[in-house]
């Protein structure tokens, strides 16, 4: 009888231990989540202010400002359907792309762009465009530059479609779009990045490129010691593929988390007034 009651005891305490790890665990992950959707929504309200606020005054700033529209769409859809930590931090990364979008635009007006945001996935390794390359592949011409112009009106932060690293920079038009909404490179698509970039300071090599290497890891076959592999913690692989369609933009690691009760917001600073 008492080995028995000892048996009892013993089932009893371990239930209650997992019961309570359980609802301990449920616990942690619903205030993750909480504070992730918190801190998502503080980046979508400030594109939003953004977008709703600002007007482009040249062509470059006009096409800035849409593509911010859309990650702001974007970003709201996916903190509307985010059902984890996870997936909210996926809609703050688009809100981060969205924000990069409207400081190229500010930029373009000849407007302050405001404090430097947080880096999004696979920026730190895409590299910059750091002179004006004008290249014809296939009969067609593209341009890029480091400035906006009439010419180059269309911009990109940097980071990685569809498993492939883009500079940051301005170009004639958006040549990696097809990648973003399908997911794929073309088969054109690396000799249009050797025209473009060959020998240029800081982007991957076309070989590289092809493979999925960004900037830094090009370096580091090369033998030189430059660039820097992007982000430790990128989510979805760290590229902008997936859905474009639907609002799902892959990425998610960025650096910087809060910066604070001055930055960016409160008063109507790069916030949800639009007023910088």
């Amino acid at each position: 009888m008492g080995t028995l009651l000892s048996v009892v005891i013993i089932v009893l305490l371990i239930g209650g231990g997992a019961a309570y790890y359980f609802r301990s665990r449920q616990a942690a992950e619903q205030r993750a989540l909480e504070d992730a959707k918190a801190e998502a929504r503080r980046w979508v309200e400030r594109l939003g202010g953004q977008v709703l606020n600002l007007v482009g005054t040249n062509e470059p700033a006009k096409q800035a400002l849409a593509d911010a529209g859309e990650r702001y769409t974007a970003a709201s859809s996916q903190l509307g359907s985010a059902r984890t930590a996870a997936q909210s931090r996926l809609a703050t990364q688009t809100a981060l792309e969205g924000l990069y979008y409207v400081r190229a635009a500010r930029s373009a007006m000849g407007m302050d762009p405001g404090p430097d945001l947080p880096t999004v996935s696979g920026q730190s390794g895409a590299g910059s465009v750091t002179e004006d390359r004008d290249v014809t592949v296939d009969g067609h011409e593209y341009a890029a530059s480091p400035r906006p112009s009439e010419r180059t009106p269309h911009y990109f932060p940097g980071g990685r479609v569809a498993g492939r690293p883009v500079p940051q920079g301005w170009y004639s038009e958006p040549w990696w779009k097809p990648a973003l909404i399908g997911g794929a490179w073309g088969l054109g698509s690396a000799l249009l990045f050797s025209s473009l970039f060959s020998g240029m300071s800081g982007i991957a090599s076309a070989q590289a490129w092809e493979q999925g290497y960004d900037a830094g890891q090009s370096d580091a076959f090369s033998g030189d010691g430059g660039g820097d592999y992007g982000n430790a913690a990128d989510y979805d692989n760290a590229d902008y593929g997936g859905d474009y369609s639907g609002a799902d933009y892959s990425g998610g690691d960025w650096g910087g988390g809060d910066w604070g009760g001055g930055d960016f917001g409160g008063g109507g600073d790069f916030g949800g007034g639009g007023d910088f």
